[in-house]
């Protein structure tokens, strides 16, 4: 369990979430995407009795939420206030169960970067994993190492929107294999022009983008997420979604608005205020929309 006390994120948005959120006394919540239990806890804490139903396809997350919030007093064998299970939001059956509203913080997570094992970022040296569920097989090394040229150039280009992707394909291919996050870092920064490597961001975040992405599926996952999540919320429930980059972003946008059994409460984003951003640099791309369930 220690390693679980070491997972800590501070969750993004927390008061527009809640208020978005409308939580009510006794209700019950799903947080799909608990992490380190953040914003359960908030949720937990927001009105009296009320349940929350806590996923995330990441052990050690899980781990952590188990943690946090056992040691507030929300989940004991005497007084159960929230369920756990480790599984990916979109593989999600709630049976028949309805939830009062649905909660999803996209994206890896704070702790997930700064576990340098993860391999998420390439900040200091790792393998090349990139997995936030553990149990899958296909990692980033197994990407970048054994894909062919084209296929990793449309991969660096679309789910990362990085228009220098052939000759970063290109240059990989030539210099594979790879087994850790600063070799490929490295690589990709020695490819680019002067002008891209040293600009405002890293010249291989946006390949490190691609890849994380990629791996986990995450925007297939989402698409199915927000087509089957609106059929778990009661009449008048909300779902709130957190996104963090422009593609997350447009899906969330046009699904929720496409949706026939939702009317979206936010026409912009919510964003984060100024005191949240002085305390929390990593909540600046964050993004909030809010839809309520319509009535049968």
């Amino acid at each position: 369990m220690a390693e679980s006390v070491t997972f800590s994120h501070i969750p993004v948005l927390s008061r527009e979430l809640i208020d978005g959120l409308a939580i009510r006394s006794g209700g019950h919540y799903l947080d799909a995407t608990v992490g380190g239990g953040g914003h359960a806890a908030l949720i937990l804490a927001a009105e009296a009795e009320v349940r929350v139903t806590a996923l995330d396809q990441d052990e050690q997350a899980i781990a952590a939420a188990q943690f946090k919030l056992r040691a507030l007093g929300y989940s004991s064998e005497e007084r159960d206030r929230v369920q756990f299970h480790q599984r990916n939001f979109a593989q999600f059956d709630p049976q028949e169960t309805k939830f009062d509203g649905i909660l999803a913080d996209l994206g890896v997570s704070s702790a997930q970067f700064d576990v340098a094992e993860r391999g998420f970022s390439f900040r200091n040296e790792a393998p090349l994993d990139m997995r936030m569920d553990q149990r899958q097989q296909l990692t980033a090394a197994e990407v970048v190492n054994h894909w062919d040229e084209s296929e990793l150039a449309n991969i660096f280009y679309v789910y990362g929107e990085e228009r220098l992707s052939r000759r970063i394909a290109k240059r990989i291919v030539e210099q594979r294999p790879f087994t850790t996050t600063t070799g490929l870092a490295d690589a990709i920064a020695h490819c680019v022009p002067k002008s891209y490597r040293y600009g405002r961001i890293h010249p291989a975040t946006r390949t490190f983008q691609a890849l994380r992405i990629f791996v986990n599926r995450e925007l297939e996952v989402l698409e199915t997420f927000i087509e089957k999540a609106p059929q778990w919320l009661t009449p008048g429930g909300r779902i709130a979604i957190i996104s963090f980059h422009s593609l997350e972003d447009r899906i969330v946008k046009h699904r929720l608005k496409e949706s026939p059994l939702l009317a979206v409460l936010t026409k912009k984003p919510i964003i984060p205020q100024a005191d949240e951003l002085r305390e929390n640099v990593r909540s600046r791309s964050a993004k909030l929309r809010i839809a309520e369930r319509l009535s049968p």
